[in-house]
């Protein structure tokens, strides 16, 4: 995804990256899930995998403010 290269809080250089999760089979990238969050007893939410779109975030380097996209299909 093409993102933005200068920062609009500072102007500085923005790089492009992931946001990291650790879950039971190591690190993945976070991913957004649309609609309304559906809450399960034992397992926690409900998800179905076809339904998650990877997030890919932009970091400034000089103040550190972070703007992320849900990634389209």
């Amino acid at each position: 995804m093409r993102g933005p290269t200068q920062c609009p809080k500072c102007q500085g250089a923005m790089s492009e990256g992931v946001i990291a999760e650790k879950g039971d089979a190591g690190w993945g990238i976070a991913s957004f899930l649309p609609g309304t969050p559906v809450v399960s007893r034992w397992f926690g939410l409900k998800v179905r995998k076809k339904d998650l779109i990877p997030i890919s975030a932009w970091r400034c380097g000089r103040c550190g403010y972070l703007e992320s996209y849900a990634l389209s299909g």
